[in-house]
């Protein structure tokens, strides 16, 4: 299967908004649009497929556009809308750490888009290094932004 980076996937590039470990921004930068999944498992650069799996599941990579239609994948073209944050199912059994993993970059993606009017609270989300630090911020990204663009995160945060 071939994999390339999605619009959002470009963004995150530049912007480092999304915590990649050091294994999965390898794997990012591999995905080229020439280059299968096990081109790249195959690189030697210890990356495996819970690595790219990651990535397919924060919409940071998609197939190309002609069959990822076909596949239900998300596409290179994607739009960077609120529509195409990652969606996280709330289950009971995730973690403090896997929710803070989950809403940590759509917290940043909120704040970010804020600009200088939210620059503070951007800084105070990117010191956030905790579940619980991440969860008393919520209610100031809500008030910035919006209940409707805030959803997303409360569904990632499971409140």
């Amino acid at each position: 299967m071939i994999l390339l980076k999605t619009e959002i996937g470009q963004q995150v590039l530049k912007d480092r908004s999304v915590r990649l470990t050091p294994r999965q921004r390898s794997a990012f930068i591999l995905f080229d649009g020439r280059r299968s999944v096990a081109d790249v498992l195959a690189a030697g650069m210890g990356v495996v497929q819970e690595d790219v799996d990651q990535l397919l599941d924060l919409g940071l990579l998609g197939r190309p556009a002609a069959s990822a239609s076909d596949a239900g994948l998300p596409t290179a073209s994607v739009p960077d809308t609120a529509a195409s944050l990652p969606s996280v199912a709330v289950t009971d059994s995730r973690s403090a750490q896997q929710r803070y993993q989950d809403a940590y970059p759509v917290a940043t993606r909120l704040t970010a888009s804020l600009g200088l009017r939210g620059f503070r609270l951007n800084l105070a989300v990117e010191a956030a290094t905790t579940y619980e630090e991440l969860a008393a911020l919520a209610p100031k990204i809500k008030s910035a932004v919006g209940p409707e663009k805030a959803t997303p995160l409360e569904l990632a945060l499971g409140s």
